[in-house]
């Protein structure tokens, strides 16, 4: 079996596809500063570096003897770039050059995580690959900077990469005190707490919710894609839901009446994102995606374990399609 690097890998979706590298008897390193992530997430018989992917020295080390990296490391809050521009631009784009100039000559391929951000606001949906990428947020820039950067890699270094541009990616083990979390994670941590839910808008626009286990199911099928040619890919479900569909649904899971206070539209915010997933289900042989009812009822069960006083849903059962649980 081959052993895999993957920064990040105490995080949210490094720690799944780290869990689903065990299963499949991987051997896997992980290289992750905790500065978002934690130790806790790490999955038992994987070989744990803590260091900082901006380091050359510890990119080396970690690199060193592996068949393949997944770059996960990221500081992925829109609002700290906005703050704290020039740090959050090294985590982000840095550190992926220097990922890349440290796997030069190594022959060592690298999937890395891109984002819709590099899409910004445009005008026709679903979102294709080939649509027009403007970034409204540093965060985006720096990810499209990865995507350009992957393409030198190939073309000058010959190094194979694939870059996949996640959507709205949910699931357990996303945490909902995390300044990085996401809108889902929130919503399900206040209303299991019959708590009111902060809307801002009018809540009509739109995201494209991809459940983690199938973001693992398009890392683990990436790498055997990766070339120089520096190929990206859509990890999404074709599926929009707006912010009010999403409080009632999370509502009626937890069996409750959602309480919704408005508040003033953020500036610059995306209105609608919706991809296209069909490049991926070709290229990366990917079939149909968790459902966005059952990814939310994984979500909730894994709070409430968490959580054991939290109340029961007015739903029963774990979708039969989320076994990505282990490593908790």
């Amino acid at each position: 079996m081959a052993t895999f690097l993957v920064t990040g890998g105490c995080g949210f979706i490094g720690s799944h596809l780290c869990a689903a590298l065990r299963a499949n008897g991987h051997g896997v390193r992980v290289l992750d500063d905790l500065s978002s992530g934690s130790e806790a997430n790490l999955v038992p018989g994987s070989t744990f570096l803590l260091g900082d992917v901006c380091q050359p020295m510890a990119l080396r080390e970690a690199l060193d003897g592996v068949d393949g990296c997944y770059h996960l490391a990221a500081i992925a809050s829109v609002q700290r770039g906005e703050r704290e521009w020039l740090v959050t631009h090294r985590t982000n784009l840095s550190a992926t050059v220097a990922l890349f100039e440290a796997a030069r000559g190594r022959g060592i391929p690298v999937v890395y995580a891109s984002s819709a951000a590099v899409y910004g606001s445009t005008g026709a949906l679903p979102l294709h690959e080939d649509s027009v990428v403007r970034p409204l947020s540093a965060y985006g820039a720096d990810k499209l900077g990865c995507e350009q950067h992957a393409r030198v890699a190939g073309h000058v270094h010959g190094i194979p990469t694939v870059g996949l541009r996640f959507f709205n990616v949910f699931g357990p083990r996303q945490d909902p005190t995390s300044p990085y979390s996401g809108v889902i994670s929130i919503f399900c941590d206040r209303l299991l707490r019959t708590q009111a839910l902060n809307i801002f808008g009018d809540g009509q626009q739109t995201r494209d919710f991809i459940f983690v286990e199938d973001v693992v199911r398009a890392l683990l099928a990436a790498m055997a894609r990766a070339d120089t040619t520096a190929p990206v890919f859509n990890i999404c479900t074709g599926q929009g839901t707006s912010v009010l569909q999403l409080a009632a649904l999370v509502a009626d899971l937890c069996g409750v009446k959602a309480e919704i206070i408005h508040q003033p539209a953020r500036a610059g915010e995306v209105r609608h994102s919706i991809g296209s997933p069909l490049r991926a289900r070709e290229y990366l042989g990917l079939g149909s995606t968790v459902a966005i009812r059952d990814g939310l009822e994984a979500t909730l069960a894994w709070m409430r374990e968490g959580r054991p006083g939290l109340a029961p849903s007015a739903h029963s059962g774990l979708s039969a399609r989320a076994p990505i649980r282990q490593g908790r």
